[in-house]
């Protein structure tokens, strides 16, 4: 029997360092063509607002519409898309939104402050943003999950205002996204997608109102634009392809580890399917699991060249290796398909999210468990966290001074503007010392 291909690699051949970095290495954005089209369709939506929406809209998505308000979706509209899906579909959004409300309540974090002894009162102020933006997908699946995971995070620390874009390709909208808007309160719907949509949110048109900060996952050219109207606008992350890493023990069913990694390569071509394990049976067992269930698989063309790009088998020296190339890859979502999972976990470093246990499938995580499924992707776990309502609140320091606290403050101020040569820096501050108390 032929082997499905995928990539094999052991952690103790000479160029095992350099396979894997050539195999991991992502650049989200490096089209150049890519970047010139958007450059040009940022330029044009500041310029042109509606009009250029209206153009690249039927140019990009093959569409037919004479006018910007035909891009709208009413409330009304939303309503009838959730009274109008499957009712085991509609009660699994639901029970999912819940779950999703209720994890996401426990992040809120509350305005603080105490007093020093002089009576100076130092703080916080936590304040909800007032407008968000978020991009759904729409051009080679739909996805419902994100619509709930980008809105409802906003939802819980209490942003004003939700506007929400997808695209509708020959304007086909999946009736389970606009449902998915209705149960999360999203406040606007416009059938726009791709970098038009993100200039729109980011500068504003007379059509869609200018948002705060732009959330939710996209293509090359959505990416593309994130990056470039940062600045003007906020943004959650710049995200890169799916991926998942697994560690197990050898002692899961390799059809479990077959699915799971079938499960993030199935997202597209790019997506990224690892696993880790330093019993060679088992990676056999699994190697062989998945070539008996790919031709089952709907999406398997995607799936099969994922694997062979970009997916791995990689036998390691024992955990303790496993461990280390996790945290060195930084992996969107980890399993740790172990016995005893809590063992590891003080050893987890870098990780947007991590799925402990055999039953603990990352699938779980995608639509229901309530964590969010925004992760960061391309290693950037090392330094950044899931979306959360920490991400649609801001922090603003709170400082009141009594006239002590100013003059003995005032003094330490002072000096060090002095030593930055700051005269107007340290008179300001000497003013408040000169008080008669």
């Amino acid at each position: 029997m032929e082997l499905c291909a995928i990539n094999l690699l052991n952690s103790t051949d000479r160029n095992f360092s350099s396979n894997l970095s050539r195999l991991t290495s992502w650049e989200a954005v490096t089209d150049h063509e890519v970047e010139t089209v958007v450059d040009g369709i940022i330029f044009e939506i500041r310029k042109r607002g509606d009009l250029a929406l209206l153009e690249f809209t039927n140019r990009y998505d093959d569409r037919r519409c004479e006018s910007a308000e035909e891009l709208v979706v009413h409330k009304d509209e939303l309503e009838k898309a959730l009274g109008a899906i499957d009712d085991d579909l509609r009660a699994s959004l639901e029970k999912a939104a819940l779950r999703i409300s209720d994890y996401h309540k426990h992040q809120l974090e509350e305005s603080w402050q105490f007093t020093e002894a002089d009576g100076t009162s130092l703080g916080q102020k936590i304040t909800a943003i007032e407008r968000v933006g978020i991009y759904v997908p729409g051009g080679k699946a739909s996805y419902p999950s994100s619509v709930l995971m980008n809105a409802l995070p906003a939802r819980v620390a209490g942003v004003d205002e939700i506007i929400m874009t997808v695209p509708s390709p020959k304007g086909q909208l999946n009736p389970s996204v606009l449902a998915s808007a209705a149960i999360a309160g999203v406040t606007k719907v416009f059938t726009i997608g791709g970098a038009q949509a993100i200039a729109a949110m980011a500068f504003g048109t007379e059509l869609v109102p200018k948002v705060d900060k732009i959330v939710g996952p996209g293509n090359s050219f959505v990416a593309t634009a994130k990056r470039k109207v940062f600045g003007s606008v906020g943004l959650d992350m710049v995200a890169g392809p799916s991926e998942i890493l697994v560690i197990c023990d050898g002692m899961t069913d390799p059809e479990w580890v077959a699915m799971d990694l079938f499960s993030q390569a199935e997202h597209d071509e790019d997506a990224q399917s690892i696993l880790l394990a330093w019993d060679d049976d088992f990676l056999s067992a699994v190697h062989v699991k998945m070539t008996e269930l790919l031709p089952q698989m709907e999406r398997r063309d995607i799936i099969s060249k994922a694997l062979s790009s970009r997916g791995a088998l990689i036998r390691v020296k024992d955990a303790s290796e496993a461990v280390y190339l996790s945290n060195l890859l930084s992996p969107e979502h980890l399993e740790l398909s172990v016995e005893n999972p809590e063992r590891w976990l003080p050893q987890i470093r870098n990780a947007g999210a991590i799925f402990m246990g055999r039953y603990t499938s990352e699938v779980l995580g995608d639509y229901c468990a309530g964590p969010n499924h925004v992760l960061p992707t391309s290693s950037t776990a090392r330094f950044s966290s899931p979306l959360g309502v920490y991400d649609f609140q801001k922090r603003s320091s709170v400082i009141h001074c009594t006239i002590d606290g100013a003059a003995k403050l005032g003094q330490i101020a002072s000096v060090l503007a002095h030593s930055e040569s700051l005269a107007a820096h340290a008179r300001a501050a000497e003013l408040r010392i000169e008080v008669d108390n």
